[in-house]
């Protein structure tokens, strides 16, 4: 009896950890998720600072044709051309930073998304053992309450004789 008694308490202790374990794969396919849409706005972000850089680029671009033109008509403008640039100059280099950064940002968003998939593979491995084990755990209460009424019945046997 006390055998049976262990042995519940060792699959209710067993379900007891399935069922943490399995919470805590979703409490971190949750946080994985949430990962990746703060990825995802952060890389939205990038492509709308990507696209506000490329038209302060083209309005560079456009502001240099237009001092060249100036500058044919009047030479004392060189001075202003050189400073657009210097600074169209330096917009390359940012945008070619924002580039490098949106390419890491992809590489760890492509990288979050492997990881929650494994969780969610784990997750659902973790709530098939769960199945399973519960599974048991009924199959076992059955058998324990099969063996009670034998044990009673062999006792009413044995007290009859």
């Amino acid at each position: 009896m006390d055998k049976f008694k262990e042995k519940i308490n060792s699959l209710r202790a067993e379900a007891d950890a399935s069922v943490e374990r399995a919470e805590n794969a979703e409490a971190e396919l949750k946080k994985a998720k949430e990962d990746i849409i703060a990825k995802e706005q952060e890389i939205i972000s990038l492509n709308n600072k990507i696209s506000l850089l490329e038209a302060e680029v083209e309005r560079a671009e456009k502001k240099i044709t237009d001092l060249k033109s100036a500058k044919e008509e009047e030479e004392t403008t060189s001075s202003t051309t050189e400073a657009l640039q210097r600074k169209i100059s330096i917009l390359e280099n940012e945008l070619d930073t924002t580039e490098k950064n949106l390419k890491e940002t992809t590489e760890k968003l492509r990288q979050t998304d492997v990881k929650a998939e494994h969780f969610e593979r784990k997750c659902t491995a973790l709530e098939s053992d769960k199945a399973d084990l519960e599974k048991r755990l009924e199959e076992k209460e059955e058998e324990l309450k099969r063996n009670k009424e034998e044990l009673e019945t062999t006792l009413k046997q044995i007290a009859e004789i």
